[in-house]
């Protein structure tokens, strides 16, 4: 990773919390079974990220005896003290979270369970996110006073076509949790920035009225169009937008080169864009179209875009 990091000389690195700095423990390995440090049976397949196929919560009295992992554990923050001592001054330090809607969801409930007791059980709900909060908090706390340069909170809110709850549950659940993360963030000095994929049009202004400094990826692939965002929100940092799927999977590094254009004569100007794919480099993206991404976003982004023709 850091030999890459180098080589093609991106401009930040992000220590991703569940590859750098989560416990999971062997189950069946023969399987791809590992339990996650929330208790949940996790199945990894060839990816990085693996699926939960078991919860940590299976009643609900499971919670008075629970026993959260502890974020000051010193190994966590291995890869980070690293990162510091290396790039810290040449190269934006990112810290991550896993936001809290996205643990409590995927580790102690499941989706199904977790979305029927917002309306069955909010005590529930209010319970496990905040174990989760406790946690981030003191997480992101540490990062920070280690010398991370900006947060990056992410977990997705919506899919394809709307949010995953509606904008009240959205408001009585999940915001108010990243609101506090923001406003962590806000307080020990670095800017932060929120991930979702997703149609997330009938949440947006919740979102950003956390207190966001940016917003990732405007997803291209559930009708998100960049320039809309960009007029409509001109004082927020956009970032990302190139499609990971057709373009960056399939087509060619031309087309890419003309998509990078794109994305930066939509959202170059005003409060800031970082031009960057529409949700990961995942195992389908060609390396050669990667390149051609990266290349371009430095060619193109050099242009003075407020003073686009």
């Amino acid at each position: 990773y850091e030999e890459f990091i180098d080589y093609m000389d991106i401009d930040a690195v992000l220590v991703f919390d569940k590859v750098f700095a989560w416990k999971f423990e062997k189950v069946d390995a023969s399987k791809g079974l590992y339990r996650d440090q929330w208790g949940a049976l996790v199945h990894f397949t060839t990816n990085a990220l693996g699926h939960s196929v078991d919860y940590a919560i299976k009643v609900e009295n499971d919670i008075d005896n629970y026993i959260p992992p502890d974020p000051d554990e010193e190994w966590r923050y291995e890869s980070l003290k690293k990162y510091v001592k290396r790039w810290k001054g040449e190269r934006a330090i990112i810290a991550h979270v896993t936001d809290v809607f996205d643990i409590a969801r995927e580790s102690f409930l499941g989706d199904e369970s977790y979305y029927m007791s917002m309306i069955t059980n909010p005590d529930l709900i209010d319970r496990i996110n905040e174990i989760v909060l406790d946690y981030n908090m003191r997480y992101i706390k540490n990062q920070i006073e280690l010398g991370a340069d900006v947060l990056a909170i992410t977990g997705d809110f919506a899919i394809t076509k709307s949010s995953m709850v509606s904008p009240d549950h959205t408001a009585r659940f999940l915001t108010p949790a990243l609101k506090k993360q923001v406003d962590l963030g806000h307080g020990l000095g670095v800017p932060v920035f929120k991930h979702t994929d997703g149609n997330i049009w009938n949440i947006i202004q919740l979102l950003v009225d956390t207190g966001i400094d940016g917003l990732h990826p405007i997803d291209p692939m559930a009708g998100m169009d960049l320039a809309e965002v960009r007029a409509k929100y001109p004082d927020l940092c956009l970032m990302g937008n190139v499609n990971c799927g057709a373009t960056l999977s399939w087509k060619s590094p031309g087309e890419v080169r003309e998509e990078v254009k794109e994305c930066i004569r939509k959202a170059g100007y005003g409060s800031g864009y970082i031009c960057m794919s529409s949700n990961s480099i995942h195992s389908s993206v060609k390396p050669e179209n990667y390149v051609a991404m990266v290349e371009a976003i430095r060619e193109y982004g050099k242009i003075n875009w407020q003073n686009r023709g």
